[in-house]
């Protein structure tokens, strides 16, 4: 399998490069030369396959032969090793759990993969590799878990200031060794700028082996198929029709992913990107105009994001077909207000604690569904509501027990170093780092 650059399509790597160098020429993302479909046997059948099988087959044709079989059967095993249960909230809507990984957010499948492969990649080359990674809450910790402690790759994460819960936070900065944080005053799309000029400012990528861990790397974007496989397996016992998959949506890897599993043969009768008010994309889907908007801060912050970069990868997939898009994605956008409401609602009604997030999905497909009444569908539960206190037991009036596992990380020091959203910050801050390591060679 190679990969093509959505900006300069004579452009083509392999999926070990893609990896590695995160993104291409001119800023472009990786997008799969051709889409691998799933035979219907293997669909129709999902419930005689374990789910470390059916990760396999799903990643197997993106990586091809870069990785060994046997490799890989253990990287998609380690990524996916804790449970990823679909719960029954009523008789129209249910919840794919993607929480009970070790940073309790979705993002830990990709960022697991991700780490696992570049690591695979990396144990023969005498490099020192930079991983640059923009966060808006859950990448960041996701991202540091999965890299903690790995030789040869140092961990650079970028968060907004003030932006982030305070558990998204300590996961983010408490870490140490070799996980950087730095806390930028401005938004996550003034994060995620700064990560792009990185890649392309030709001093730093001289002096440093940079590669990204958002979900523009493919690496991290396409494994996140997996989990829509192992919801259907879920759904096929429970219901007899194709579901409504709605996806808290920030950046648009997520739904972009789910798509791409549609694209090869998962059925899936609609699907919906649940927005807060930071609503670009359910614009664009009203209007046929993408704008990059000011980014609103939001207590769904990790979807707090004015310009998606994975959009453009939606648009790639559906041949820029703004018709068939339409009648295949809708669009939500919801208020703060109506999140708290519903996390209220919901917990009132079924005894079910809501993320903000995850929230902003139900309200949307619920919506959905009032209008779609004889359809069903599940939602994506993006990140446990223990990372989200202060809003979680404002709408609930109960307050959430911390597991063990953060109990230990909200006790320990905060340790990241503030920076302007600057450009030369960053840069001076990425080529001391270099210099630290040619020190300790020497």
């Amino acid at each position: 399998m190679n990969y093509y650059n959505l900006k300069d399509k004579q452009e083509k790597v392999n999926f070990k490069t893609a990896t590695i160098k995160g993104q291409g020429k001119e800023k472009g993302l990786f997008f799969p030369e051709y889409i691998p479909n799933f035979t219907e046997e293997f669909i129709q059948n999902l419930f005689q396959f374990s789910n470390e099988e059916i990760a396999f087959r799903c990643m197997k044709d993106f990586v091809g032969n870069e990785i060994p079989s046997d490799i890989l059967k253990e990287i998609v095993s380690e990524t996916i090793n804790f449970t990823i249960p679909l719960h029954k909230i009523n008789e129209k809507i249910s919840i794919l759990e993607l929480f009970h990984g070790p940073t309790l957010a979705f993002k830990d499948i990709g960022a697991r993969f991700m780490s696992r492969c570049l690591s695979y990649f990396l144990k023969n080359e005498n490099k020192e590799v930079t991983v640059l990674v923009a966060t808006s809450g859950d990448t960041g910790g996701a991202v540091a878990h999965g890299f903690y402690n790995m030789p040869g790759i140092n961990v650079v994460i970028l968060y907004p200031k003030g932006r982030v819960s305070k558990v998204q936070e300590k996961q983010l900065t408490a870490l140490g060794s070799n996980i950087s944080t730095l806390e930028v005053e401005g938004t996550f799309d003034d994060c995620q700028n700064l990560v792009k000029k990185a890649f392309a400012d030709e001093e730093i990528n001289t002096q440093l082996f940079l590669t990204s861990a958002n979900s523009i790397n493919a690496a991290r974007w396409l494994p996140q198929q997996i989990y829509y496989l192992l919801a259907l397996k879920q759904w096929q016992q429970m219901e007899n029709q194709a579901p409504v998959i709605c996806v808290p949506s920030g950046n648009f890897g997520n739904i972009c992913a789910g798509l791409m599993a549609h694209f090869r043969g998962l059925p899936v009768d609609h699907f919906i990107a649940a927005c807060n008010e930071n609503d670009s994309i359910p614009h664009y889907l009203k209007t046929q105009k993408l704008e990059q908007k000011s980014t609103i801060a939001t207590l769904s912050n990790a979807m707090d994001v004015g310009n998606p970069s994975n959009f453009v990868r939606i648009l790639e997939l559906f041949g820029h077909d703004f018709n068939e898009l339409k009648e295949k994605i809708s669009g939500y956008s919801i208020k703060d207000e109506t999140t708290l409401q519903t996390i209220k609602d919901v917990y009132k009604t079924y005894g079910y604690t809501l993320d903000p997030h995850t929230a902003v999905a139900f309200i949307s497909l619920e919506q959905y569904l009032k209008e779609n009444p004889h359809k069903k569908g599940f939602i994506l539960g993006t990140a446990h509501p223990v990372k989200f206190p202060d809003v979680v037991e404002i709408a609930t009036q109960v307050s959430i027990e911390l597991p063990k596992a953060l109990e230990n990380i909200m006790k320990k020091e905060k340790k990241s170093i503030e920076i302007h959203p600057d450009f030369e910050e960053l840069k001076r801050f990425l080529l001391n780092k270099m210099k630290d390591y040619e020190q300790n060679l020497s």
